[in-house]
């Protein structure tokens, strides 16, 4: 495989794992009422709308101009991200949801396999873009864990997973052939 085919596959890889982290993301968010999306657990603990508030800015800072301007814009309001605006509507933090996601893959989908060596700076630093997309990969998985775990711990039995579900394994697992 030469380098542009890796390159290209990475990129393929890297889309269909935000995509799906998406939308594990939604299948939490789906089943929460607008309340629940709201809750926290106490004051050092973030709801689902903060973290919401906060993938957004960071996606929108990292992702807009990427090639070219630091990925932490002078605009953003990093502390302001964990900063209840109130009972946002669920349709309003849906819509922020959409944006920051939007922003993300639209640049993904904007990258061929010889920009990923490419240098691209995130508070000064830099980075290779296939590092920044790793870095954002992370950052990304880490509060979308958070948002199922809090969907889980709200929802308690009404929880409907979005995985395989427990003690059901062997179910997935391949049968040998006779």
């Amino acid at each position: 495989m030469d380098d542009t085919a890796l390159g290209e596959t990475y990129l393929e890889s890297a889309r269909a794992r935000y995509r799906a982290m998406k939308q594990l993301g939604e299948q939490a968010i789906q089943q929460m009422g607008e309340e629940d999306l709201h809750w926290s657990m106490n004051d050092e603990c973030n709801s689902v709308a903060i973290l919401i508030q906060h993938l957004r800015g960071n996606m929108l800072s990292r992702w807009t101009d990427a090639l070219t301007a630091d990925g932490e814009k002078p605009g953003r309001n990093r502390d302001g991200e964990f900063v209840s605006e109130g009972r946002t509507t669920r349709e309003a933090l849906l819509a922020k949801w959409e944006e920051g996601w939007g922003c993300l893959l639209d640049a993904l989908d904007s990258f061929s396999s010889q920009d990923l060596l490419k240098p691209v700076t995130i508070r000064g630093q830099e980075l290779s873009l296939l590092e920044a997309i790793n870095l954002q990969i992370f950052h990304t998985s880490y509060h979308v864990g958070q948002i199922v775990q809090i969907a889980k711990e709200r929802l308690g039995e009404r929880w409907v997973t979005a995985s395989i579900p427990r003690g059901q394994s062997d179910s997935y697992r391949p049968r040998p052939r006779d």
